[in-house]
């Protein structure tokens, strides 16, 4: 699949029509749905894809014969590309389920701020996708519809809570994809699929039309085969939206369209921190280290400053995400009892029974557990202390992170301490499944921005572990039939608050040494 710009290139050159790049989309689906091990990623495709896709290329034609094509895409910088929506973000007239039983036949009434600035841009919304019920979960295996399959190896998850949107992108099923984070839900399955994964400054893109898990942590986040993939939705997307009051502007938001990579000399002027807590970390896997400390190389080879530095706060990261993010989720989905919202359970036994009935029925396993243990840190008995204990932590992080980045430029580390794990192999250990948001949360506890890049795998049959190039040789080999036994590995790039062109930009500069890391299935 050929980057969005190079899309462009061929939209407007004629060489490819946006029908036929949905209609592609829709083919590689339909195909992958009638295999013997689906990956599960699309729960369904909008039946107006294709006539979203016709308006587009009337639209181009006209401009074509007018000689206005490059002030039509000015005008709309995503026309007649196809896009994977998670299922938590609000499409007018579609289904809306959050993966959940209780939601099972809502269709959203009005289009999320998100999706309103995408079509405005011309983009195509091709279809909804699997995620972790209410995005609880990091491996998109808490869904009544079933786990999503990493496209790389389908034994293997997907990541989550964005698994489905991650492994169309990763598997060419789109062009790029929205999902959600709340502690890592990006960066994970990006992580795991091979590709670009961003989780932008809290605020800059519109919460609003979108499902809340944790208020004051979600956020928008885009996937992508390449940063470019990333940098143009992001700058149709971003900006204050009259409608969330925490939404925000990016500065040099719209110069995102046109991204270009750092230079050898910005390189070398980087100065490069990495947390000594995340190296001291007695999880990480092996291999996962390898390709961390060749990343590391190869900054340093470009002349890059790079300093270990003590932030004793992260060790009590998750456990202040956990404290914050399920004492929100309990509070979200109260409204989630058969009356204001959701489906009902009604034996006509009063209304404690009904709640009681409804709320058991409708959620899943994980839902009840993170529920329960948010109304429990939320109770009487404790008067909201724990949950305040865990916002002056959290205030804690943010004051030191911000302070590290008086003298640094970017925060290094691995994304997840593990590359992707077998289906079923965690879902009944929740606390083992909660570690791997372990590099992550302080990213959305700081409120900063910060990129999954793909730049390595672990070690397989006839692969060694480390960076590569272009996954290319034997990887690539094995990873275009699904059934790779070497698994992808990403690496953070974290910047402070509204740093997002320059994360971006970092990221092409290592993008164009390693060409293609972000596309390991082709198709």
């Amino acid at each position: 699949m050929q980057t969005i710009s190079e899309t462009i290139a061929a939209l407007k050159a004629g060489t490819v029509t946006s029908r036929a790049l949905v209609q592609e989309s829709i083919d590689t689906f339909e195909a992958d749905r009638k295999s013997g091990l689906p990956l599960n990623a699309f729960l369904e495709i909008y039946d107006d894809a294709l006539a979203l896709a016709d308006a587009a290329d009337k639209e181009i034609a006209a401009a074509r014969s007018e000689g206005t094509l490059d002030a039509l895409f000015e005008k709309k910088p995503l026309l007649g590309l196809p896009f994977a929506n998670k299922d938590n973000i609000s499409v007018r007239g579609k289904k809306l389920s959050c993966s959940s039983k209780i939601l099972q036949g809502y269709v959203a009434p009005y289009n999320a701020t998100v999706i309103n600035r995408l079509l405005d841009a011309g983009a195509v919304p091709l279809g909804r996708c699997n995620q972790d019920e209410f995005a609880m979960g990091s491996s998109t295996e808490y869904s009544i519809y079933g786990p999503t399959r990493n496209p790389i190896n389908r034994d293997y998850v997907s990541g989550g809570s964005s698994g489905g949107s991650t492994a169309a992108v990763a598997a060419n099923q789109a062009l790029f994809g929205l999902g959600t984070e709340t502690g890592g839900s990006v960066r994970l399955p990006a992580s795991y699929c091979g590709v670009y994964g961003l989780k932008p400054t809290y605020g800059v893109l519109s919460r609003w039309g979108v499902v809340a898990y944790g208020s004051s942590l979600d956020q928008v986040g885009i996937i992508g085969h390449t940063p470019g993939d990333i940098a143009r939705p992001l700058a149709v997307m971003c900006g204050v939206d009259m409608y969330d009051d925490t939404s925000a502007d990016l500065p040099e938001g719209k110069s995102l369209l046109n991204l270009e990579a750092y230079s050898a000399q910005e390189l070398a002027a980087l100065k490069i921190a990495v947390p000594k807590q995340f190296l001291e970390s007695k999880g990480m896997d092996e291999d996962v280290a390898k390709v961390f400390a060749e990343t590391r190389a190869w900054f340093e080879s470009k002349g890059a400053r790079i300093d270990t530095v003590d932030l004793p706060v992260l060790d009590a990261s998750i456990a202040s995400y956990y404290v914050i993010a399920l004492s929100e989720a309990a509070s979200n989905l109260s409204r989630f009892d058969g009356i204001r919202y959701g489906g009902r359970v009604d034996n006509n036994a009063g209304y404690d029974q009904l709640y009681v009935d409804t709320r058991s029925a409708g959620f899943g396993p994980e839902v009840k557990r993170r529920i329960i243990i948010g109304n429990y840190v939320l109770s009487e008995q404790f008067s909201g202390d724990t949950y305040k204990k865990g916002m002056s932590v959290r205030a804690r992080i943010q004051r030191e992170v911000a302070q590290l980045f008086g003298n640094y430029d970017l925060i290094l580390c691995p994304t997840c301490p593990t590359p992707a794990f077998r289906l079923g192999q965690k879902v009944d250990d929740p606390l083992s499944m909660y570690l791997s948001d372990l590099f992550t949360t302080f990213v959305n506890l700081a409120r900063i921005p910060s990129l999954s890049v793909p730049a390595g795998h672990t070690r397989g049959d006839g692969v060694e572990a480390g960076l590569t190039k272009g996954f290319g040789g034997e990887f690539l080999k094995a990873a275009a039939t699904g059934h790779s036994d070497s698994m992808p590995v990403g690496i953070q790039f974290a910047g402070p608050m509204f740093s997002e062109k320059k994360i971006l930009r970092i990221a092409q500069a290592w993008e164009e040494e390693h060409p293609g890391c972000g596309c390991p299935v082709k198709g």
